[in-house]
C-alpha cells in the first residue's frame, strides 16, 4: 500500500486527538474514532479491501456514512426506506417473542 492511500485511508478512519469527553459521545462516535486497521498481506491490495470492506459492514461505518447522505431523497424513496424499516422492525419483534416463549418454555422445563 503506497504512502499517499495509507494516508488517505487514515485521514478518513483515525481518531481525532483533541480533547474529548467519552461521555458526551453515543457509540456510533466512539466507533468512528477507533478507526479501522487493516493489514497488507504479501503485497495483496485487493484481498485488504474486501477486508476492510467486511469490518466496515459489520462495524456500522457503512450504515453512519450512508446516513451523511447530503442529496434529496425523493417522497417515493422514503416511502420504500421506511415500509423496509417497519418490516424489519416487525420481523426483529416476532423473532424476539418467539425467542421469549422458547426461552420461558426451557425454564420452566416443558
Amino acid at each position: 500500500m503506497n504512502a499517499i492511500s495509507r494516508r488517505a485511508i487514515t485521514g478518513i478512519f483515525a481518531p481525532a486527538r483533541q480533547g474529548i469527553n467519552l461521555l458526551s459521545h453515543d457509540l456510533s462516535q466512539v466507533q468512528q474514532m477507533r478507526g479501522i486497521r487493516v493489514k497488507v498481506r504479501n503485497g495483496n491490495l485487493e484481498q485488504a479491501l474486501a477486508v476492510m470492506q467486511r469490518v466496515m459492514q459489520s462495524s456500522g461505518i457503512e450504515r453512519l456514512i450512508k446516513q451523511e447522505q447530503t442529496h434529496h431523497i425523493k417522497n417515493s424513496e422514503k416511502r420504500i426506506l421506511a415500509r423496509k424499516i417497519l418490516e424489519r422492525k416487525i420481523k426483529s419483534q416476532d423473532h424476539a417473542r418467539k425467542l421469549q416463549t422458547i426461552l420461558i418454555k426451557k425454564v420452566r422445563g416443558l
